[in-house]
């Protein structure tokens, strides 16, 4: 066990707080931060946040204290530390990143992509947010530069609409995605398309001969396949807009959702989202697969 906690130097919300990391494992940091009470929201990508008042109790529960510098150097050793271009960006730079997109995307229709960022940035939002877009626009243009402005289209419109409810959401982008690009003159083939792209979401099922679908969904599926601290806010991001869920209720729906991916003969379609996410998306949800088992056992043991 190597946990390492530095000096509570950073102020926030009217105290001060410190780096909680191991420079073994993220499951060893977590095992640790639900022992000790530090609440799920304290994690950010490679360490808990720790404040002053936590500081003495968690060095008496094994935490080795050490200088922030030292912190930080094994955390790099051991390869564990999120490198900036992996993390998630703020919400401020997240909606910069997005007007400039729809700038060149649709420039005839800026109050468009006004009102669409509006909607992505509704304080319910903790993963289906501005960042969430962002990350899947540019997975989009890692399985191809060229990105089709069409399915380009369709990400900014599948979860205009979140209220949190699977496929009634999904729907009512379609609807949204129907009226505003009808009212704003483009083709009717192009909004047809746009629509139908966005009802793929509500499964994520492409057909082998749907390179448009095919783009969207692997593109969406892109955070399955991120590195393991950045799996671990997704997850974070999903509790989070589901307050009204016992951890119970919540543990049986990730299960089910984590069952059901695992158990597809393809997870992504396409060869390149493939060689890109598929290997490391099998270890996260194997992971949070045998997270939830290790929780039951420990309740059946109690």
């Amino acid at each position: 066990m190597a946990l390492l906690i530095d000096q509570p130097h950073w102020p926030a919300h009217g105290t001060r707080f410190a780096h909680l990391v191991s420079d073994i494992s993220l499951v060893e940091l977590w095992n640790f931060a639900r022992s000790q009470g530090l609440p799920a929201r304290a994690f950010d990508h490679d360490h808990f946040d720790v404040s002053e008042a936590r500081h003495g109790s968690i060095v008496a529960a094994g935490a080795e204290p050490v200088e922030a510098r030292e912190l930080v150097h094994r955390l790099q050793l051991s390869g564990l530390r999120m490198p900036q271009a992996h993390r998630l960006p703020s919400r401020r730079r997240a909606e910069t990143n997005l007007r400039r997109s729809w700038e060149l995307l649709l420039p005839t229709e800026p109050e468009l992509g006004r009102r669409l960022i509006t909607e992505w940035s509704q304080p319910h939002r903790h993963y289906h947010d501005t960042r969430h877009l962002v990350h899947l626009l540019a997975a989009l243009a890692q399985l191809d530069p060229q990105v089709d402005p069409t399915v380009a289209l369709a990400a900014w419109f599948h979860d205009a609409v979140y209220r949190g409810e699977p496929g009634d959401d999904e729907r009512a982008s379609a609807e949204l995605a129907e009226w505003e690009l009808r009212r704003a003159g483009l083709p009717a083939p192009t909004i047809t398309e746009v629509v139908r792209l966005v009802l793929l979401t509500i499964d994520h099922q492409s057909a082998p001969d749907d390179p448009r679908g095919t783009a969207l969904i692997d593109a969406d599926l892109a955070i399955l396949g991120q590195p393991q601290g950045r799996y671990l806010m997704y997850l974070n991001g999903v509790r989070a807009e589901h307050p009204n869920l016992s951890d119970d209720d919540f543990e049986m729906a990730r299960r089910r959702v984590v069952g059901a991916l695992l158990s597809q003969q393809s997870l992504y379609r396409s060869q390149i989202a493939q060689q890109l996410w598929l290997d490391r998306a099998r270890e996260n949800l194997s992971s949070e697969e045998f997270h939830w088992q290790t929780v039951r056992g420990h309740q059946q043991l109690d």
